[in-house]
């Protein structure tokens, strides 16, 4: 179910980066920080389980940077 939620999160963000990239930062932002919390969170737990817990929301966090970096480099492809 996460992984569905952070998929469609990717998606919005990509669309809002493309149609106005000025105003997709701080969803972005938003978006990476609240991932950060639960990263945050899961290290938390003793040896190897931490690093495991917080790999999901390290893992989403990079994705959304990359959905969003991604729709705003292709819009300063646009010929218009």
């Amino acid at each position: 179910m996460m992984i569905v939620g952070i998929v469609a999160v990717c998606a919005v963000l990509a669309v809002l980066a493309f149609l106005v990239p000025r105003f997709s930062r701080h969803p972005e932002r938003g978006t990476q920080r609240t991932l950060g919390l639960g990263s945050r969170a899961g290290s938390k737990a003793p040896g190897p389980l931490g690093r495991l817990f917080s790999k999901p929301f390290r893992s989403s966090s990079k994705a959304v940077g990359r959905s969003g970096s991604a729709g705003r480099r292709a819009r300063g492809h646009m010929p218009f």
